[in-house]
Order: structure tokens, then sequence, then C-alpha cells
């Protein structure tokens, strides 16, 4: 693909569909940028004839069908229109053949059961909406089911959660396509946060009562200000007044995290925008993060993201934009 050429985006939609988590491709993916000198083309496919309704009484006119999906570099799945339809073989074929000439395909809440039937996701992790995870596990037991996550990126293979976890996601690729300021561009439009880990959760077990989310909210604000600094929990449990046993009870419950998988993550992210954004140099980029040493930092930072920091670099950083 030249490297101005767009990259080309693929949204199917079907009767039945989901309104809003196809809007949410659409605002992603369709809305013309012209800050940007490279964009998304994206079209809407037909996932089968006649016609296509959604949600709230809406008539989707698609303009092409399965066969555009060739040419596809970015196939969006919203939510499938039941757990229990089946998904008919012409549209499982056109996804394998579609994903064998290198497209990504990636899914919103049930649109991750259209995605399972083509056997693609067998041995790869994956996510749906809480509500459906145990079902997606039960009938496609050879898929690792995360029932937590907003997101997995699996690569070729992306899945998300709920509904709005599909933003999270949708800036995820815009952020592995054209760097982290474009998806802070687009977050700020959507007036959205520029990222949330894919490892968030997607719900709390109960609701954080106000006096404890008080003592940990002002916490992570002054971590995160000052991640280059030590942070042992006795640290931590004096800056929220708490013990430290109280601490990370209250850490969990507010984060879904222990405080030092809390504290690695943040300190990952902080590494991620340093090497996308700045030329600093690997050790400056591990100090400013707060890690001990260089080796402590390639360690956490390839477990979380699956390269060394100079590959992320390589592919992500201010020299390959």
């Amino acid at each position: 693909m030249h490297e101005k050429a767009p990259i080309q985006v693929c949204i199917l939609a079907y009767d039945g569909l989901c309104t809003f988590e196809f809007g949410i491709a659409v605002e992603a993916f369709a809305l013309p940028r012209s800050e940007f000198d490279r964009w998304y083309d994206t079209r809407t496919i037909a996932a089968e004839p006649g016609r296509i309704t959604g949600l709230g009484g809406v008539v989707i006119e698609a303009d092409h069908d399965l066969r555009a999906l060739a040419k596809a570099d970015i196939i969006m799945i919203p939510g499938w229109k039941g757990v229990d339809v089946p998904v008919p073989d012409d549209l499982v074929a056109a996804l394998r053949k579609a994903h064998h000439n290198g497209a990504r395909i990636a899914t919103i809440c049930s649109g991750v059961f259209v995605l399972a039937a083509t056997g693609l996701l067998d041995g790869r992790r994956a996510t749906t909406h809480w509500r459906y995870a145990e079902l997606l596990a039960q009938r496609f037991p050879d898929i690792i089911v995360e029932p937590d996550v907003l997101f997995v990126d699996e690569g070729s293979l992306l899945s998300s959660a709920g509904s709005a976890a599909g933003l999270d996601l949708c800036l995820h690729i815009i952020r592995r396509d054209f760097g982290v300021d474009h998806a802070n561009a687009v977050a700020r439009r959507l007036v959205l946060p520029a990222q949330r880990e894919g490892g968030q959760r997607q719900f709390l077990p109960r609701p954080v009562p106000p006096e404890r989310g008080g003592r940990i909210a002002p916490l992570l604000d002054t971590m995160r200000s000052t991640l280059d600094e030590p942070w042992p929990m006795a640290r931590m449990a004096k800056v929220a007044g708490l013990s430290q046993r109280t601490l990370a009870r209250r850490f969990h419950e507010a984060t879904g995290k222990t405080p030092g998988a809390w504290l690695t993550a943040t300190r990952v992210a902080r590494a991620v925008e340093l090497l996308e954004t700045t030329d600093l140099s690997l050790t400056d980029v591990a100090s400013a993060s707060g890690f001990g040493s260089s080796e402590t930092f390639r360690r956490e930072f390839r477990l979380a993201q699956g390269a060394t920091p100079s590959q992320f670099r390589r592919a992500f950083g201010q020299a390959t934009a």
C-alpha cells in the first residue's frame, strides 16, 4: 500500500443492526478529518441482501456488498443481530478470505460471535460484553475469553466489550495506525479520554462509596504526576491516609488492580507516550517512567506491549509517522 493511500475501512451492516455501535465505527473512521494529511476511506457493507434496518427505525442503504471486503484493510463488525442467530456461510467465507488477504477484523460487543463463527479466533484471546462472555466461552471453547477487559488486541483480530468500549477500541486502532497525536485529536473531538487501557475492567462488582473513592482518586493523580519517583506501598498508604491493608483493598475496588499492577501499567503507558512522541534515549524513557533499571523497563514493557521498547519505537515513533 502506498504511503499516502487511505486505509480502507469496511463497516458491516445487517438487518437488526445496533445503531449505536454502527455509529461508533462511522464516527471514528468515516467522519472527514481535514486536519489530517492521511485518513481512512470508509464504506458501509451490506452483509446480506434485502432491507437493512437498525434499532430506532432507521434504514441503511449500503452501496457495497461482501465483495468489497476483498480490498479491506480493516473490517468493523458491530453487535450481531442476536447471539443465537446463525452467521451466514457467505459472510463467514468473506471474512476468512479478507483476513487471509491481510485485513484486520475488529468487533464491538456481540459482533465477536460473527468473528468466532469463522474459526479465526481459535486459540486466540477475545472479549465481549460481560453478559455474553460465559456464552461465548461455552459455545466456542477454543477461544480464550477474557470477560473483564475493555478490549483485546490480537494483532489482526481485535474485540471489544459493551458498546462504549467500542470507542476505546477505535481510538486504539487510530493510535496504532497514525500515532498518539491523531488519536488524541479524535478523542478531544469526541470529548473522551485519549486512552483507556484495554485491560481495564468493564465494570466494578459494586459501587465504590464516595468516601473510599475520595481517598484513592487523589492518590492516583499524585502518582501519575510523579511516576519518576519511588512509590512503595508505605508511601501510597501515607499519602492516602490509610493502612496498607485498607489501601490494598480499596485500591482494587477502585481500579480492579493491585497497587503494584496499576503502577506498572501506568508507567508502561507513560513510556509508550514518550517513545511515540519524543526522541529521548531508552535510558531516559525508563527513568522518566519510573522504572528502576533499563532491564526492568524492557521486561515490563515487553510483557505489556508484546515488543521491546526499541521495536515499539521503530514501529510507532515520530520518525515512522
